[in-house]
């Protein structure tokens, strides 16, 4: 979705006008590479065909050269910039992560102060573009992914010139190729690159599922090998299994209700009127949530009531003698162990109960100094050893809880260090051999996190352990398949864990207010009282949605990152992924989380709120990001006139252009444009904003000026003033402003806008867009096609194919169909969001029954991860920098991938932990540890 700026097109990947720049202006440029040897770490010949990425960077606009250098162990094309010797300046208004200066060592970066105060984003004309080729590639793409996000592989190249392209890329590439920039010229394609690697494969789900169920008695329960005795902890993991691998099935309903029966015996081994066991109860609770019973009422039990009425108020030595089952403040009565009181803190947090705060940050005092987690639920100064899965699990609670990133940061580092080059994770330190239940726990963390190639390369060597019959062993070349080991592996194999497990399926219900459901959406009324949403096979909304707030995602439920793994908000995305939660109606609680930080005035790390983003009340409002925001308030019915601590609307009215500016104020396009808004996309969203604030005579105008846009197509161009491109996605979010305003004429406009965006279909069924066949672009043509779905039907269901197609196995999409592959944020807001069909001006949703979030501890810090090293570089005419560690230091932070998350665990056997059992119980009896 577009944010009224173009702000996030260079920063993340996108597909849409509103973020994206346009213009034919090619950058002229000397073209001659010259090769010189800086004095860097990473000299220019260091990298190959097959090791490190290069990047160039034109300075010919400014009467220089082309620079390029190189990066021997590169990461993300932020980092490469720096690692090459040149420096870089964002804006104050995004940050770093925007780069409207650049320069090379000491050189002064341009363009120069007196030229682009950075302040804002800088004019479509005159901006730092980015391009990028893969290995063995000679042409340049226009970058989907700011530099930030892009992940790099060895063989990459990188490109920066400065002025403008259109919506597609077509103009304003480089005047160099990618083989012009690579050492040596050419290049083949590369080897293996810094993530570990594995052979590649996927988990036979089906098998192993089925192996799962070949080991149940009388298909309900899971036995000791030799008696009839029921294993309960076994049968909960069968059950999990079945469920990630099944969803909803007969077999597993009649494994939990096998455990309903016996939740006396496992949960309250001591009596049902004592504490119970805090693991035992976790684990039926979970169950209990994944399979949509009520854990409050599961087997005669309220396991969430008795969970949270039996946290320890203190430990042994702080007087009135030591409560039983209590090592310190916080613990969970009888939870001995990590995983215990994860999966407690996990029920609660399933069960919408907030916690107790002494009860998440007892799992930080568990954590080791190298950042790994101890299976013990030790106390200070008792012996730490983190194993891989303890960490995952506890990770994962942390990071759900909120309020505790700096412990997730330094486990996520710790699971990068343990993964071995096959992509396996041992099961304990000093172990030689890959884990199948410490690769698995690692795969679900990591895929949480969105470190997707690291989690498929863990995948890829589980694949490699299934035995022949579909189970898992427990260690690297085992031959005897078990169960503890196969059910986390079949959770990894599916992409999911105990966070997001669920065989829940949304229900059909009456758009827009309640939802659509997952595959086919119901038809409403035809456009005049709302769109008809689309028919046909689409992508699964509900794995979208879990996406979508999954923590590793949605930064403590409130907001998404400007960049992964840091605290700077990107409030235009936050308001997408709202918009898209509210289109679906599947987590409103979620939504609500979001609302309610953006309405009371919640600030990110930097202290910045949703004031800062729309600049409300200052010099420089934000005339589309105004819309944005206010539109979404009045989708979920909060007032738009006081939403952030402001009145959106009456600023919007103060915000619309008496006339246009003279250059080189860019405050105003055209009389009727708003305030410093450069797009189609955010003029239809503050006219939309309007139109539903019932403000007819003040939309007036800038209505108008949206009208006048329209190309004789009838496309809109991406930006204002117009370039004269054409785009798929303006197109849609035109069509729906003027649909919703209404009138003869609106009606006849938004008839010719559909022609033009049916007649941009691609045979596969996407559309066009700066990305290519565009994910975003697809979606908000589905959304505009839904206007009249009637006439459309059959061209909404191909593109809601392509979508599905598009659709990966975390829930989220690809920016692309080509590219760079993995499931991008921004993307995944607008498909999940557009595939319902449900336009802007009709989305509503009411939240009331929603539960309020609960407010993070006061703990919340973010990892800075500081690049250190100097600028050191050479020197001449059209000059090759050396790799360079320039501009590393608080920046380089900002480039960090994606925020921590970790999966779900089983009590694991690790060094030490009988020992230090052992001495605590001899400690608690009156001899000496």
């Amino acid at each position: 979705m577009g944010t009224g700026r173009r702000r996030g097109a260079r920063r993340r990947a996108t597909g849409l006008p509103a973020l994206l720049s346009a213009v034919g202006l090619v950058v002229a440029a000397c073209t001659t590479f010259v090769t010189a040897a800086p004095a860097a770490a990473d000299p220019l010949d260091a990298c190959t065909a097959t090791k490190g990425a290069v990047v160039a960077v034109d300075f010919g606009p400014f009467g220089g050269t082309v620079r390029r250098g190189c990066d021997t162990t590169p990461t993300t094309g932020y980092e490469l910039l720096h690692e090459a010797g040149f420096t870089t300046t964002g804006t104050q208004h995004d940050g770093p992560a925007f780069i409207c200066r650049i320069g090379y060592g000491p050189e002064v970066q341009q363009p120069t102060e007196d030229k682009e105060a950075c302040v804002l984003t800088p004019q479509a004309t005159a901006y730092w573009s980015y391009w990028i080729a893969s290995p063995g590639q000679d042409t340049w793409r226009y970058s989907p992914y700011g530099a930030m996000a892009r992940t790099l592989r060895d063989g990459d190249v990188d490109a920066w010139v400065y002025g403008g392209t259109d919506i597609g890329g077509t103009t304003g590439q480089p005047a160099f190729t990618p083989d012009d920039v690579r050492i040596g010229g050419g290049g083949t394609t590369p080897g293996p690159g810094t993530t570990p690697t594995a052979p590649a494969g996927r988990i036979d789900v089906p098998a192993a599922a089925a192996w799962v169920r070949s080991g149940l008695t009388d298909g309900e329960r899971v036995v000791d090998e030799g008696a009839d005795t029921p294993n309960l902890p076994l049968t909960t993991e069968a059950a999990y299994a079945l469920a990630a691998a099944d969803g909803a099935s007969a077999t597993l309903d009649k494994v939990t209700s096998f455990l309903a029966d016996r939740t006396d015996a496992y949960a309250y081994p001591a009596g049902t009127d004592q504490a119970p066991d805090a693991t035992a109860a976790a684990r039926l609770a979970l169950l209990a949530d994944i399979t949509e019973a009520d854990p409050r009422d599961f087997g005669g039990h309220d396991l969430v009531g008795d969970l949270a009425a039996h946290v320890c108020a203190s430990g042994p030595g702080s007087g009135g003698g030591p409560t039983p089952g209590c090592t310190a403040e916080g613990d969970f009565r009888n939870a001995t162990y990590a995983d215990g009181q994860a999966l407690a803190v996990l029920a609660l947090l399933r069960a919408g109960v907030k916690p107790p705060a002494a009860a998440v940050d007892r799992l930080t005092q568990v954590q080791c100094d190298d950042g790994g987690i101890t299976s013990i639920l030790i106390r200070p100064g008792e012996y730490c050893d983190g194993d891989p899965a303890t960490t995952g699990l506890v990770t994962l609670a942390l990071h759900r809880a909120g309020g505790h990133d700096a412990a997730v940061a330094k486990a996520r580092t710790y699971l990068g260090t343990a993964q071995r080059e096959d992509g396996s994770f041992p099961g304990w330190t000093g172990s030689t051999t890959g884990s199948v239940t410490a690769t698995a726990y690692a795969a679900q963390a990591l895929r949480a996190l969105g470190d997707t190639e690291r989690a498929d390369a863990a995948v890829s060597w589980l694949a490699g352990e299934q035995l022949a019959g579909g189970g898992f062993g427990f260690e690297e070349g085992a031959t005897d398949p078990a169960l503890y080991p196969t059910s986390p592996a079949v959770l990894a194999g599916t992409g999911t864990d105990l966070t997001r497990l669920t065989t829940a399926a949304p229900e059909p219900t009456d758009p827009p207010t309640t939802g659509p459901p997952t595959t086919e959406p119901p038809v409403t009324d035809p456009p005049t009282t709302g769109p008809t949403a689309p028919a046909g096979e689409g992508p699964d909304l509900a794995r979208g949605v879990a996406y979508l707030t999954a923590p590793a995602q949605l930064s403590g439920g409130h907001y998404y990152p400007a960049v992964p793994g840091t605290e700077r908000a990107d409030f235009g995305l936050t308001v997408d992924g709202a918009y898209a939660l509210a289109a679906t109606g599947l987590d409103d609680n979620a939504l609500r989380g979001i609302v309610d930080f953006l309405d009371d005035g919640g600030k990110d790390g930097e202290g910045r709120t949703v004031r800062d983003w729309t600049g409300i009340d200052t010099p420089y409002v934000l005339g589309g990001q105004l819309g944005k925001a206010a539109l979404l308030a009045q989708a979920v019915g909060r007032d738009p006139r006081n939403f952030g601590g402001g009145d959106l609307i009456a600023a919007l009215g103060a915000a619309v252009c008496a006339a246009p500016t003279e250059s080189p104020d860019r405050k105003c396009a055209a009389e009727g444009a708003y305030t410093y808004t450069e797009s189609v996309f955010g003029q239809s969203l503050a006219v939309m904003a309007q139109s539903r604030a019932g403000e007819t005579a003040a939309v007036r105008k800038p209505l108008a000026y949206l009208e006048s846009l329209q190309l004789d197509s009838g496309a809109w161009p991406s930006l204002i003033p117009s370039t004269g491109d054409a785009d798929v996605d303006s197109t849609a979010i035109a069509a729906m402003a003027l649909d919703l305003a209404g009138g003869e004429e609106a009606r006849t406009a938004v008839a010719e806008a559909l022609d033009w965006i049916a007649g941009r279909q691609l045979p596969d069924g996407g559309f066009p867009g700066a990305a290519g066949n565009s994910v975003n672009s697809a979606a908000l043509a589905v959304q505009g096609l839904s206007l009249d779905a009637p006439k459309y039907a059959d061209r909404i269901a191909k593109a809601r194919a392509f979508l599905a197609s598009q659709q990966n196995t975390d829930g989220g999409f690809n920016v692309a169909k080509e590219g760079q592959r993995g499931s991008d944020v921004r993307a995944s807001t607008q498909a999940v969001g557009g595939s319902t069909g449900i336009s802007f001006g009709a989305l509503d949703r009411d939240l009331t029954g929603t539960t309020p979030l609960p407010t993070p501890g006061p703990t919340s810090s973010t990892p800075v991860i500081v690049t250190p090293g100097g600028t050191d570089g050479g020197t001449g005419g059209i000059v090759d920098t050396g790799g360079g560690t320039g501009g590393g230091g608080a920046l380089a932070s900002t480039g960090v991938q994606a925020g921590l998350l970790a999966a779900c665990g089983v009590a694991l056997v690790a060094v030490g932990r009988a020992a230090v059992v052992l001495a605590r119980r001899r400690t608690a009896a009156g001899g000496r540890p």
